[in-house]
């Protein structure tokens, strides 16, 4: 008879396969009803966890390194709190976290296992990863690893949509890039944008907020105008309201302005419209996708939901309070 998988428990179960993971593995973050219900169905199938595979998770010495890409800005306020959630679930396990920025192959001992974030396509630190049999999790998505994201087209769909339900025509994009994330959330955009016959302007930014600065006010000066804009991060949206007030623009009078990440307590005037991802629910997911890996189960990703976070940088074109906006 064929051994059940983590598969079939999830199947049988209606859960994913990250929620039987962290039954198997103990994670106290799962609801008592649906733990009761997986182990029924794990003593049904005999499904019994390989020990040797659980023993090697995370046992006594092994480390886990965090990638950054080597322009990754360090003590950025997404980085930050991401670091935070990594320290508040590695430390019950016993695992301190290595902070890795550029080139791999410069690290004279790798970790055990590496979260790698901000990776574009054929980044090197993967195959470099996958060449020397370093389980890796990437934040993001790529065929062929494990990954965990959040949903970025979908959250830029859900920004621009936004904008287009306060009878914003005139759109800008402040992003782009090589990365995955940056190309999800210009595609997010563009299909809601096209989908509703918007005018269009897309310039080039990346997630900080003195790039977005400068492109919103060279943008402008140049003759770009636009009513609706959707910014690839809260930082990138930050350097916009910045420039549009120095422009003498009133947001969100003249310009309504959406960001994405939901990053909390950024210094603006007003409190930013933006698209909230789970940064604690995408830690938890990448780890249980790590214990998986380093036990040899084959590679597979989850996409994380986010949400939109009303606040006060989008106003209709007449200048009502958007829907779920603040006056």
């Amino acid at each position: 008879m064929t051994r059940p998988t983590i598969d079939d428990i999830a199947r049988a179960s209606g859960v994913s396969k990250g929620t039987v993971s962290r039954v198997i593995n103990g994670h106290a973050n799962v609801a008592a009803l649906t733990r009761e219900r997986v182990q029924e169905v794990m003593s049904r199938l005999g499904y019994a966890p390989d020990p040797a595979a659980q023993h090697l998770s995370w046992r006594k010495g092994h480390t886990l390194g965090l990638s950054l890409a080597s322009d990754d800005p360090l003590l950025s306020p997404y980085h930050v709190l991401f670091r935070e959630a990594l320290e508040r679930h590695t430390a019950p396990m016993g695992v301190q976290p290595v902070f890795l920025r550029g080139d791999l192959r410069e690290v004279r001992r790798l970790p055990s296992a590496v979260l790698v974030l901000h990776a574009v396509e054929d980044d090197p630190r993967l195959s470099f990863l996958r060449e020397r049999g370093v389980p890796a999790v990437l934040i993001g998505h790529q065929p062929g690893f494990c990954w965990v994201a959040p949903d970025d087209e979908g959250g830029a769909h859900l920004a621009t949509s936004e904008l287009l339900r306060a009878g914003h025509r005139r759109l800008a994009y402040l992003g782009r890039g090589p990365s995955q994330v940056a190309r999800d959330r210009e595609r997010g955009f563009l299909r809601a944008a096209r989908a509703a016959g918007a005018e269009v302007t897309v310039l080039e930014a990346d997630f900080t907020v003195l790039s977005g600065y400068r492109a919103v006010r060279r943008a402008w000066e140049g003759g770009a105008r636009f009513t609706g804009l959707f910014a690839q991060s809260d930082e990138s949206a930050a350097g916009a309201i910045a420039a549009l007030e120095d422009l003498r623009l009133r947001v969100p009078g003249d310009v309504s302005v959406v960001g994405f990440d939901g990053l909390p307590e950024l210094p603006l005037p007003l409190r930013l419209t933006t698209v909230a991802q789970d940064i604690p629910r995408i830690v938890r997911t990448a780890l249980d996708l790590m214990q998986e890996a380093m036990s040899g189960q084959p590679p597979r990703g989850e996409f994380v939901p986010v949400h939109l976070v009303p606040g006060a940088t989008v106003s209709s074109v007449s200048g009502a309070s958007s829907p779920g906006g603040m006056p």
